[in-house]
């Protein structure tokens, strides 16, 4: 007898994240034309070298390595150690995902998060700096976790971004301090699609060591695709993704989902959707008199709600706590992604 899925997950409104719904179609059209199809394993075929060239065409960086990964923590504790000296820790938000989402996955493979103070989760260069500085100044600085690299998300955990100059700034105290620059992009999608952005893949790839694409967020069934846009910048990276345990057997099913979302443009075009929906949103959450923490750019929205109507409001829609603001109001936390549809804003809308 046939499952009746929407029976055995009945579907409300949800706003949680912006991974809740499977993968674009065109994703999955892409999968079910080379399901049956038999290549070589661990991203070794030709679909997922194509896929490659994809990315760096897009990212203006021809010699660039490209891995494909499975998730964003994954990703994250993978790239962190390959990067990183044993002795070396890395720099990152009080707020960023590394320190407060990733269940200590960098602390667990040896690295300490050596966090920074942040302003709508955005580090800035004086602040990396600072910590330099104030390392290298103390008598004791050997018995001190050695600041390695500098770990940024674009877009925030805040769902602000990073403009070309403030990377830039935070670039040049890389170099400075011999430290690596990584950029975390889970939600890239939404960050390149937002009128506010002026920061480009080239940029990203001119000014970091090494980042990510997200697709787990961004369209895909999962899958992150690593990019080092420099050649020889990890030494036998593929080897350290097979330590970690984060090498794909079936890598073809990564790099096909990466192939469809760089076709014609389409990852920026969902990410678009997105954040044309969360505008949307702010705008009728403004006008119905409620107070946003700040106004979003990109496809996170966060609302200063009193505690009873935001209780009332989750008998009705799925969001996100976030942070207590006073004793009787409340930081929540509403997410648009790829798959957010018209309805759904009306929806959202006529319950607030």
């Amino acid at each position: 007898m046939k499952t009746d899925y929407k029976k055995i997950a009945p579907q409300k409104l949800t706003f949680c994240s912006d991974y809740m719904a499977g993968a674009h179609p065109k994703v999955m059209e892409a999968l079910n034309e080379t399901n049956l199809m038999n290549t070589a394993g661990y991203g070794t075929d030709p679909i997922s070298e194509h896929a490659r060239n994809r990315i760096r065409e897009a990212c203006k960086a021809p010699e660039a390595e490209i891995f494909f990964l499975a998730g964003g923590t994954q990703t994250n504790a993978t790239v962190i150690t390959a990067l990183l000296q044993p002795y070396q820790g890395v720099l990152s938000s009080a707020d960023g995902h590394i320190s407060v989402h990733e269940a200590g996955a960098v602390e667990h493979n040896g690295h300490k998060v050596l966090v920074l103070p942040f302003e709508e989760g955005k580090i800035s260069a004086g602040s990396i700096r600072r910590y330099c500085e104030h390392y290298r100044e103390d008598e004791s600085w050997d018995h001190i976790v050695m600041p390695g690299m500098v770990y940024v998300t674009h877009p925030t955990e805040y769902g602000t971004l990073y403009s070309r100059r403030e990377m830039e700034e935070i670039r040049k105290a890389c170099d400075e301090f011999g430290l690596k620059l990584y950029l975390d992009g889970a939600r890239l999608a939404y960050a390149l699609a937002s009128p506010q952005n002026d920061l480009t893949l080239a940029d990203i790839a001119r000014l970091c060591d090494a980042f990510y694409i997200g697709g787990t967020k961004c369209g895909a069934l999962f899958g992150e695709a690593v990019v080092f846009p420099k050649p020889g910048t990890v030494p036998h990276f593929f080897m350290i993704t097979k330590l970690m345990g984060a090498l794909l057997a079936k890598g073809r099913i990564a790099g096909i989902q990466f192939d469809a979302l760089f076709t014609d443009g389409l990852y920026e075009e969902i990410g678009r959707s997105a954040v044309e929906a969360a505008g949307q949103i702010q705008d009728a959450m403004e006008e119905k008199g409620y107070e946003l923490l700040f106004r979003s750019p990109t496809n996170q929205i966060f609302l200063i709600m009193d505690d009873d109507e935001m209780n009332d409001l989750l008998g009705k829609v799925d969001f996100e706590y976030w942070d207590k603001y006073t004793d009787d109001s409340t930081v929540v936390r509403f997410v648009t992604s790829w798959s957010t549809t018209e309805e759904d804003v009306e929806k959202l809308i006529s319950l607030l």
